[in-house]
């Protein structure tokens, strides 16, 4: 079982105390500070209101008890000490070794931290080890010089595929490392188990995974190799996970902060997860601000599957603080900055904080029982990018991909829609079950809204989508299909750019390719297309011309046979 980590002798400290003992105190804690560049206090729960002016200026890391838990850095601590809180100090815990792997063998035992050496030898022995399944990137470097590293696991790994994107990281701050070692152990999980698990064959073969296992090594790795002195913070000083743009605080971004921020702007995040430790609880969105997501009975379901799963496989007391487990990060305290709320907010994905151990540094006899626990959960969390609404957006003339907005009216805000993507056209909208109305909507083009969407429990709804433009002379550009509806052949004319030869193809609604051939056009002379070989539905026909690549598109609905 893990057990919390906080047994300590507490010295109290008055506000308005004064004399040798409060002198006495406050050097205590600056001493703290200074030998292991942090320090961490409780002071009593000050409301709502005081708990928002501390998180400006200092890092709180929990409330729980009637208690604020603030950490203090070289920058913070004299600010604290000169708002005369009543506080306790609890007493730093030093490492007092064995938590150090000896070898890279060992390290990949799982029941132990590897040192920065063998971290980055891991790493690029699964690259090397799976050379079609696992991809080692760069996100960038540390204030330190410490590279910032993630594997990219999936079927095809060196082709960027039109598949939905998830993120796994761990330890933006860098004394919270249970679950540093849990993204190891998933990746060595999924490279080894992709044939004959079938969950994560699934998500091997439908997803794009990335995995960051420590968005902190400056901080993990104070004492240069091993984890014998890690602190929160990075080498700045800086709370990482309060550095973040917030459109309620200024911006002064840290090197880790720039190069994680462009790293997620490549990609097009659909679900994500930052792992910490300090508490044990799935926080979902929003840290910053009392009102609810618009999705927050997804978030709501989604983390309690998290929970309700790691609750059939570990004891009753973990994983159960606040709702059994689960809470709204406002309704916990407040955090301004973090990058939960950013990559929900700016880069439209979904982003819980899942908190791991009440130990921070979880003991390496207890790495096994953290995995256990939490293993399914990550797994099946993951699987949450396959569900929901999945599909492609089109100029209905030319088939040309859109960037569109993909938005529920009198539904979403705070910026909760999402964005198809330019190159693909692709988007995917992650909602709870039940009947929703979408509405896509880009420059220049007409608003064309699905009705009555039916999203079911672990289900994938896929639509098509073309837009028509709001400019164009139709009559010259879009092809001339009849009869249409039809039952068993169409006739075609095009326009007079697409003659000669061409590739026709039919796809379902939902983007299965249903027929692909080759013919010649010749203007003003229409061709037939046999659909006997269809079923009854609803058609996108793309004509392309095999020498110019200029297409055109067009819809057919297909009645079957009488």
């Amino acid at each position: 079982m893990i057990k919390a980590g906080y047994i300590c002798l507490l010295v109290i400290i008055h506000a308005a105390g004064t004399g040798l003992q409060a002198q006495d105190t406050a050097s205590d804690l600056r001493e703290q500070v200074r030998l292991y560049g942090q320090a961490e206090v409780t002071i009593p729960y000050p409301g709502k209101i005081g708990a928002g002016i501390l998180t400006r200026q200092v890092s709180i890391t929990s409330y729980r008890n009637g208690s604020l838990y603030i950490s203090l850095s070289r920058k913070t601590v004299d600010w604290f000490l000169s708002q005369k809180y009543i506080y306790s100090i609890i007493p730093h815990t030093a490492i007092k070794g064995g938590y150090s792997a000896s070898s890279v063998a060992e390290a990949m035992q799982w029941h132990s931290y590897p040192t920065y050496r063998q971290y980055d030898s891991i790493m690029r022995k699964f690259a090397g080890t799976y050379p079609d399944f696992c991809r080692l990137d760069t996100i960038g470097t540390t204030v330190d010089g410490r590279l910032l590293l993630a594997l990219k696991i999936s079927d095809n790994v060196n082709a960027d595929e039109d598949k939905p994107q998830v993120f796994y990281s761990s330890s933006i701050h860098g004394d919270e490392i249970g679950g540093y070692v849990l993204m190891l152990r998933l990746a060595d999980y999924l490279l080894n188990n992709h044939e004959t698990d079938s969950l994560a064959k699934r998500l091997v073969s439908n997803l794009e995974i990335w995995i960051n296992p420590l968005a902190n090594p400056d901080g993990t790795y104070t004492s240069g190799n091993t984890v014998d002195y890690a602190e929160r913070y990075n080498a700045h000083g800086e709370d990482l996970n309060r550095n973040f743009p917030d459109p309620l605080q200024q911006y002064s971004p840290e090197k880790e902060t720039v190069e994680m921020v462009s790293f997620m702007k490549k990609h097009r995040f659909v679900i994500s997860a930052n792992f910490h430790a300090g508490s044990e609880v799935v926080n979902y969105p929003w840290d910053r601000w009392e009102r609810l997501h618009a999705d927050d009975a997804w978030f709501n379901h989604i983390s309690r599957a998290y929970a309700d799963t790691v609750h059939k496989y570990s004891p009753p007391d973990y994983l159960s603080f606040l709702y059994d487990g689960i809470t709204n990060g406002y309704y916990w305290y407040q955090v301004f900055g973090g990058r939960q709320d950013y990559m929900t907010y700016e880069r439209q994905g979904r982003e819980v904080t899942i908190e791991l151990d009440y130990t921070k540094m979880t003991p390496p006899s207890q790495l096994d029982s953290l995995w256990k626990y939490n293993w399914r959960s990550l797994m099946e969390y993951l699987g949450n990018a396959m569900y929901g609404v999945h599909g492609k957006v089109m100029d209905e003339t030319t088939a040309r991909p859109l960037k569109a907005r993909v938005f529920i009216r009198n539904h979403d805000q705070d910026s909760s829609m999402v964005y198809s993507d330019s190159l693909t056209g692709s988007f995917t909208r992650l909602l709870m079950n039940g009947s929703w109305d979408i509405t896509f909507s880009a420059k220049g083009y007409r608003d064309t809204t699905v009705t009555a969407v039916n999203v079911g429990e672990h289900k994938a709804v896929y639509l098509n989508v073309l837009l028509r433009s709001q400019t164009m002379n139709f009559d010259s550009l879009r092809p001339y299909i009849w009869p249409n509806p039809a039952v068993s052949k169409v006739s075609c004319y095009l326009p007079s750019s697409l003659h000669g030869q061409i590739n026709v193809s039919i796809f379902s609604m939902a983007g299965k390719k249903e027929a692909d051939f080759n013919t010649v056009y010749t203007p003003g002379t229409p061709f037939e297309i046999d659909l006997s070989r269809l079923s009854a539905g609803n058609y996108y026909i793309v004509f392309r011309n095999l020498t110019t690549g200029l297409r055109r598109a067009g819809k057919i609905v297909v009645l079957g046979y009488r």
